[in-house]
């Protein structure tokens, strides 16, 4: 099945938003994607390119190899700086990024700040100083990194990135947040009957991803209005991020009157589990859980007929290590011209439904 999926028609919902500007509107317009709707398990496809900056990617397939046919990185040296492997995502990006470089005859330079934003900053400062010839940044919060990319830039150190948007990237490769936001909050949205009061983490609005997903919400609740976001929101963390989920719903499950939560949404999965383990044991799937990043814990519990996790979003891990390292290829390789600013790869919601396919087919 063929889906020709356009920034401006990617829902009604983001038409309210100017989410892109300039040139990237026109970029935009011209986005094919081959692939069956967000909601289903995607079919293998090649990268496809769009001749307009960015380039499209389907579900992982051992026939569309990005790696083949990019020039060797025997001699070059690369730098990784992610913001953390605490949970699977970026874990499984940066052990990756680091088996497809070296599996190119490169060098690898690894760093992982342990979630600490100042932390990240200097072993990005750090490695520049080790002289790579490019450096990959996974994730990270941007106020607080911009400065030291812009150090990168100013180096003539190729930067490149792993879901976080910069001036200053070569190439970022990332999952389309916008159809992924707009995705769980029209199902969020729809479960529970366009109206009820839902609970929101939402700790980290520097992180670009989190900051798409959030903003998505919001926009797809302007059209329901039957539906109240609680206050305070609250604010997931880090460090010891389940427990911390768990006693904060313990908390506004004993403050609130019976019934009140309809549904309790994140940016991503593990301030859920906690949430799910808070839910599970007293309401059953009386209230309803929505995440992203197909965290093996999260599928679990999707799994569970019994658990109130009820949906999230598989991104292409492993995919997307490999398109950012045949970009740093290509780029080192004298062929910058083939690569674009931005790679998006298709995501997949996954619900009880098809959780099981899902992990079959992703091998997740």
């Amino acid at each position: 099945m063929e889906i020709l999926q356009t920034h401006s028609a990617r829902s009604s919902n983001a038409l309210h938003r100017a989410m892109l500007k300039g040139a990237a509107i026109a970029a935009a317009m011209t986005l094919l994607v081959t692939g069956c709707s967000l909601k289903e398990p995607v079919a293998a496809s090649a990268p496809i390119s769009t001749g307009g900056g960015t380039a499209v990617a389907g579900a992982p397939s051992a026939a569309a190899d990005p790696l083949a046919g990019v020039p060797s990185l025997a001699g070059k040296t690369v730098g990784i700086a992610a913001k953390d492997i605490v949970h699977d995502f970026s874990r499984v990006v940066y052990e990756e990024l680091q088996t497809k470089i070296k599996g190119l005859g490169g060098t690898v330079i690894a760093t992982q700040a342990e979630a600490k934003d100042d932390k990240h900053v200097s072993n990005v400062e750090n490695l520049l100083t080790q002289k790579p010839d490019a450096i990959i940044v996974i994730l990270g919060d941007a106020q607080t990194l911009s400065p030291a990319l812009k150090k990168i830039n100013e180096a003539g150190v190729a930067l490149f990135t792993v879901d976080f948007q910069s001036e200053y990237s070569a190439n970022n490769v990332t999952s389309d947040n916008w159809n992924i936001g707009s995705t769980v909050a029209r199902t969020l949205a729809e479960d529970i009957g366009g109206k009820g009061k839902i609970l929101v983490f939402n700790g980290f609005p520097g992180v670009t991803p989190c900051r798409i997903r959030y903003s998505e919400l919001k926009v797809v609740l302007e059209d329901y209005p039957g539906i109240e976001i609680l206050d305070p929101e609250l604010q997931d963390k880090y460090e010891g991020t389940i427990e911390d989920a768990k006693k904060q719903i313990q908390d506004q499950l004993r403050r609130l009157p019976a019934g009140e939560v309809d549904a309790i949404w994140s940016c991503w999965d593990i301030p859920l589990i906690g949430a799910a383990q808070a839910i599970d044991p007293t309401l059953g799937n009386d209230i309803k859980l929505y995440g992203v990043d197909a965290e093996p814990g999260a599928l679990d519990l999707i799994a569970d007929p019994e658990s109130s996790y009820t949906g999230t979003v598989a991104q292409q891990t492993k995919g997307m290590a490999a398109a950012s390292v045949a970009n740093v290829a290509l780029f080192l390789g004298d062929r910058a011209d083939e690569v674009p600013t931005t790679s998006y790869l298709d995501p997949v919601f996954v619900n009880k439904t098809n959780v099981n396919q899902v992990r079959h087919d992703l091998g997740i």
